[in-house]
């Protein structure tokens, strides 16, 4: 194993952690520190974060039939569910897909299966999957939907064909949710396995670490066993209490977020010696010329501009680069940056 690593983005523009680059105006931040006020923080918080829980079960049209587990990130709410299987349980996802599925399962002892998406498309290998599902029956398996760190949306047919073959758990990462116009959400009343995971942090709050796990109560009641208690902190459930009550403002910077997208897709394409990857989320892989991605990344930081080497992982993600969607100035910056080096190291 290899512990997580964060670049130093010290001083450069930080396009490589799929983070909302807007920040609130001042009088919502004014309005929101008058809030944080009445924060107690000689007490210990709310352990079951109701208001907050409600919030979000009202802001997501969750109906009233499932039950929502706050956990502190994504990070952690798939930990509680991988130290709630049994030590010679099995996990399955997709590869490549977000590494935490296998970093956390490998760290508990567990077993964890890869299964290849297909190399063209990035699509599920469903005949493979199924048959895993069979051979090895999963008591989890995982899947990010958009993918990360391709982008892509799997089809919503193959997912469905999973979650039918599957008898243990089957968890829908739906990180990216806010720019895929896409859920599995009003899934949850015909699958019994089924449990959706989404985030905050790509909505534009990755500083409160928040993420909520929505499913049947039977299965969120075995899950609570496992949380450690107050484990959403005074500050992150006030903050995030009044940030979802300004939903509005997110919406719109949501909309900004992916207009650049699309604008900075059409740039790449035009861009020779790029293969670009169609992305429904707030990032884009693409691929450069065999050998070139660290020379092409290095050359890029050099030039101030931040983005993920995803050429260190192998296989499937050999010689590609993958870079956040920023602002405006940002992304032209980036462009400017990705055009010199290819010019320079051809």
């Amino acid at each position: 194993m290899s512990a997580y690593k964060v670049a130093n983005a010290s001083g450069l523009i930080k396009l490589d952690a799929m983070e909302n680059p807007y920040n609130w105006p001042e009088s919502l931040t004014l309005d929101w520190l008058e809030t944080l006020k009445s924060c107690e923080l000689n007490r210990y918080p709310d352990p079951e974060a109701k208001a907050l829980t409600e919030t979000i079960r009202a802001k997501n049209q969750i109906p009233n039939e499932f039950d929502i587990l706050l956990g502190n990130g994504s990070d952690e709410l798939i930990q509680i569910l991988l130290m709630a299987l049994p030590q010679n349980a099995t996990v399955l996802s997709p590869q490549p897909s977000f590494v935490m599925y296998q970093q956390i399962s490998q760290s508990l002892g567990l077993s964890f299966i890869n299964m290849p998406v297909l190399a063209d498309t990035f699509e599920l290998d469903l005949p493979a999957i199924l048959e895993a599902i069979s051979e090895h029956q999963p008591a989890i398996i995982f899947l990010a939907y958009p993918n990360n760190p391709t982008g892509n949306l799997f089809s919503r047919d193959d997912i469905k064909a999973i979650l039918t073959a599957s008898n243990g758990l089957v968890v829908i990462d739906e990180a990216y949710a806010p720019f895929a116009n896409a859920s599995f959400m009003d899934e949850l009343v015909h699958f019994e396995n089924l449990l959706v995971m989404r985030t905050v942090s790509k909505l534009g709050l990755a500083g409160l670490r928040l993420g909520y796990l929505v499913g049947s109560p039977a299965t969120i009641e075995q899950l609570k066993k496992i949380r450690l208690p107050y484990n959403i902190n005074i500050l992150t459930q006030v903050t995030a209490q009044f940030a979802l009550t300004h939903s509005n403002l997110f919406d719109e910077q949501t909309r900004k977020i992916c207009a650049e997208r699309a604008f900075v897709y059409e740039q790449l394409g035009n861009i020779d010696g790029i293969l670009t990857y169609p992305s429904s989320a707030n990032f884009i892989l693409f691929r450069v010329a065999q050998g070139k991605s660290t020379d092409i990344f290095t050359s890029i930081k050099n030039q101030g501009v931040l983005i993920k080497n995803m050429n260190p992982q192998g296989g499937l993600l050999t010689d590609c680069l993958r870079v956040t969607i920023g602002k405006p100035e940002e992304n032209v910056l980036f462009l400017k940056a990705l055009k010199y080096s290819l010019q320079n190291l051809s």
